[in-house]
Parts: structure tokens; sequence; C-alpha cells
């Protein structure tokens, strides 16, 4: 596994040993940041179930001015801690170690907005995927032109509608999907 594009491009970064952790490709990575484009030049992203890290990392190398990381497995979270020293990065990133509906209620609390989020539960936790989504969009996390993609398997259908967030693209890609989701003022385009 490897950042792609950007300031830190060709490096490697670790992952967890055994079933622990399913990162996302490099080649799912590329599709995703090839969709999000210009857009994360300068953007504040949040990595949700970030794992080893490698999509908040892979935004950070591409332009982005802050990431936040929510990870509750303290093993990949001890890892992310890793990846981000092997690469350098002293700055631009925080990295909450709980669960996730727990950190998006912390950022919340602390105001926090985010240009783009990128969800990644467990494929198994089907459930994970619907809490975190309507948490997003009953939340004051999302701005008007906020992204939210998530990468689900394909034997997972996501609603259309969380409220007022509205799937606007799915990508398939293997076994795996990503879905684009905006707040409802903000549908077209995307």
């Amino acid at each position: 596994m490897r950042i792609i594009s950007g300031t830190y491009r060709g490096l490697r970064l670790r992952t967890l040993k055994g079933g622990n952790l399913r990162p996302t490709t490099d080649q799912l990575r590329e599709t995703l940041f090839d969709v999000l484009g210009p857009k994360i030049q300068g953007a504040t992203f949040l990595d949700a179930y970030a794992g080893t890290g490698a999509v908040g990392m892979e935004a950070l190398s591409r332009g982005a001015s802050d990431v936040v990381f929510i990870e509750h497995h303290r093993p990949a979270s001890q890892l992310i801690r890793e990846n981000l020293a092997a690469l350098k990065i002293d700055s631009g990133y925080n990295l909450l170690t709980c669960a996730v509906l727990t950190g998006l209620e912390r950022l919340e609390r602390d105001g926090e907005h985010f240009d783009v989020i990128f969800l990644d539960p467990p494929y198994e936790e089907i459930r994970e995927y619907h809490h975190t989504m309507r948490q997003l969009a009953r939340g004051p996390l999302l701005l008007p032109s906020s992204i939210v993609v998530v990468e689900h398997s394909k034997h997972v259908k996501l609603e259309e509608n969380y409220l007022t967030l509205h799937q606007t693209r799915l990508l398939r890609h293997g076994d795996a999907q990503l879905a684009f989701y905006r707040p409802a003022a903000e549908t077209s385009g995307q």
C-alpha cells in the first residue's frame, strides 16, 4: 500500500497483520481522489473508520489543509501514528481514538466543519453505516458544499437519502463501491 499522488507520492504505508483491517485499495483510492479532484486542495477532510489512515494521508499528500482521523481500534490508531511519523507528517491532522459516533459528537461540540467526509466502516457492520449517515445529516459538521463518500460492499444497499443527505453518484470497483452524498441544496454536480 502506497501514497498515490502529491507530496508523499510513492511512499509506502504499513498495515496490521491479520484480518483486522480492510484497507481501501490503491486503485479505489485513486478513483476516489480522481473524482474529488481539485476539491481536495485546501480542504478540511474527515477520515472516519480510518484503519491504516491511508485515505486521510492521501488527502494530506494532495493538499488538504487539515485531516481528522477517527479510529476506535487502538492498534490501528497506533498504526496511523506510525504511518504519519514515517511520512514525516507532524502537523495538519488530528487523531481521535474513539468510536466514530463519539468522535462526531466531539467534533460537533468543537464547532468543526468538513469539506469532505470519508466513511469506511467494516463491511459487515451495516448498522454503523446507517447510524453514522443519519448523525451526519442531523449534525452541524457539513457545509452546504460538503461531500460525504461512503465505501461499502456491493452487497450492501445504502439508502438513497439520509434525511438531508442525498446520493448523487455510485461507483463500483470489484467488490467495493463508493457512494457520494451531498446536502439537499447541493445535489447537482458530483
